[in-house]
């Protein structure tokens, strides 16, 4: 049986480990993995679901599309927000170690922990918590498909950074310094071969250009000018856009 209670500080956390991980179409009460955790924190589904979708409502891309969740987000859903776009590598982590301690308690099954172990130890193993939960919300704002081409073979994907890892490190798992590539546009635009403009369109380099090479048309050449397809949350920001156009492109 489920009871109505209060939302404490790790439910949150795990409501907002669920809303990165999942698209915004996909947020349901018919949802497996919702019914599944919901059952777990002695909640509804809809009760799980209907928190995800408030949580939305935080959003700015979300709020800007009119798709504005339900508009009943709480102080505390604003207050976690903010917290986790001040920190993303802290928040991944702590919302990360709320759900991995919530399953091991509550399932039988095994749990690959070895990318958790020892949470607070290492920045090695911060960072690769940090890259993996960067990488989970990538493709599922992008809903797993390449914003450029549209494929959808996740193994051929990559959670591409706008500013370079290396040289903004406050940036560099903040959502909204991604874009969801297949592995050779990301190659192309981690080179400054490609970029976009103000418009999100795609802008090739000289470099890549008029080299009547078949290849290079299939893969660049034809994509030259269109829009890519815009993200259901975290959308790249411009700033971070015009860092690449000014400092990475080669025109």
């Amino acid at each position: 049986m489920t009871e109505r209670r209060k939302w404490n500080r790790d439910d949150l956390l795990i409501a907002f480990y669920l809303y990165n991980q999942t698209p915004f179409g996909k947020i349901s009460h018919r949802n497996p993995e919702i019914a599944r955790i919901a059952e777990q924190l002695h909640r509804t589904p809809s009760s799980l679901s209907m928190k995800m979708a408030n949580i939305a409502s935080c959003d700015p891309i979300i709020t800007e599309s009119g798709r504005s969740g339900l508009k009943g987000a709480s102080k505390a859903d604003r207050e976690m927000w903010l917290e986790m776009s001040e920190n993303w590598e802290l928040f991944y982590i702590k919302s990360s170690e709320a759900y991995l301690n919530l399953v091991n308690n509550n399932e039988n099954e095994v749990i690959d922990e070895s990318s958790y172990i020892g949470l607070e130890r290492t920045a090695q193993i911060k960072s690769r918590i940090g890259q993996d939960q960067f990488r989970k919300i990538i493709l599922s704002s992008y809903n797993g498909k390449c914003c450029i081409t549209g494929l959808d073979n996740s193994k051929l994907l990559v959670a591409s950074h706008i500013i370079p890892w290396s040289k903004k490190p406050s940036e560099r798992l903040n959502p909204c310094n991604g874009l969801c590539l297949s592995s050779i546009h990301d190659k192309a635009f981690d080179q400054g071969l490609i970029t976009l403009n103000s418009h999100l369109e795609v802008i090739l380099s000289s470099e890549l250009l008029n080299k009547n090479q078949p290849f290079t048309t299939l893969c660049f050449e034809e994509f030259e000018g269109k829009a890519i397809t815009l993200p259901t949350k975290f959308a790249p920001k411009e700033e971070f856009l015009i860092h690449h156009r000014q400092e990475v492109f080669k025109n």
